[in-house]
């Protein structure tokens, strides 16, 4: 049953780093731009959601909707701040030199508002525990709540990707924005929409990594958010299942590296995976292989 138990936490942590991977790949294949202040993003949302509901004494439903928009608000604004100028850039290091600077500049803010001592997280969950086989299996109302929202998630963001007109637009922006434009579709509209729902995906998934994790601290997204980025490019970054599959694979392999080799060494298994990974297949597990034209 300990088997079963680690990879039953394996998928819940994977699924919330596939949650804030799809940040990443919608980003990525939209925009054509690594945003490395997403992880932080989710260190605002907890912020947000302690804030409302542990000061504030508003209910946890208040609390999500409450970090849901700010973390909206907040991804729009950084795009259109900090990317929008830099879209036609010669070098695509002004972009990732710019992000890796709104990502120190989030942290520092909420180090001066909430100083560096760790606050301690009260789960907004209240699920009861699901106990199976005889009680020699618990698993927690967190893991039960992050797996079914990541499977919600996924399947609405396919579902809007393929059939909703503004889905559409992301396509035909993400294959090529000139001709997009000519055909009358908003890039920029598009590229702040991808934004804002990647921003709304990170604050749900800084609720549920706070829950299941019940400490917070100006640095709490930077780990999370640098493994989601590697979830990303392991599943094939720019695509939305590969996101996911990215995430929970990463998910399993970081818990049973814990629980079978070594906790200190569960970050560098992980990274290791992804390199053998790479070797093997650079695009990703579901990456595709882009052929330049000359």
């Amino acid at each position: 049953m300990s088997f079963i138990s680690y990879l039953i936490n394996g998928i819940s942590l994977g699924s919330v780093y596939a949650i804030i991977a799809l940040g990443y790949t919608m980003v990525y294949g939209i925009a054509k731009m690594l945003n490395f202040a997403h992880g932080d993003v989710i260190m605002v949302g907890g912020y947000v959601v302690l804030t409302v509901v542990s000061t504030m004494g508003f209910s946890p439903v208040v609390g999500i909707l409450a970090a849901v928009v700010v973390c909206t608000i907040l991804g729009v604004t950084i795009e259109r701040v900090a990317y929008k100028p830099l879209r036609m850039a010669s070098s695509p290091l002004a972009v990732l030199i710019t992000a890796i600077g709104v990502s120190y500049l989030l942290q520092n803010i909420a180090l001066l508002i909430f100083g560096a001592n760790t606050k301690s997280f009260t789960s907004v969950v209240t699920v009861p525990a699901l106990v199976l086989a005889d009680g020699r299996l618990s698993v927690s109302g967190e893991t039960q709540v992050t797996i079914l929202v990541s499977i919600i998630i996924m399947a609405g963001l396919t579902v809007f990707i393929k059939k909703s007109k503004s889905g559409q637009a992301m396509l035909a922006v993400a294959e090529d924005k000139g001709a997009a434009q000519l055909m009358g579709i908003n890039v920029n509209g598009t590229i702040a929409l991808t934004f804002a729902i990647g921003s709304a995906l990170a604050a749900i998934a800084g609720v549920l990594l706070c829950s299941a994790y019940p400490s917070l601290t100006p640095y709490t997204g930077a780990m999370p958010g640098i493994k989601a980025f590697v979830a990303a490019v392991f599943g094939g970054i720019g695509s939305i299942p590969g996101a996911m599959i990215g995430g929970i694979l990463l998910g399993i392999i970081e818990i049973l590296g814990k629980a079978y080799i070594s906790s200190q060494m569960a970050d560098a298994i992980v990274f290791a995976v992804l390199i053998v990974v790479l070797l093997v297949k650079p695009t990703g597990i579901l990456g595709k292989q882009i052929q330049e034209k000359v």
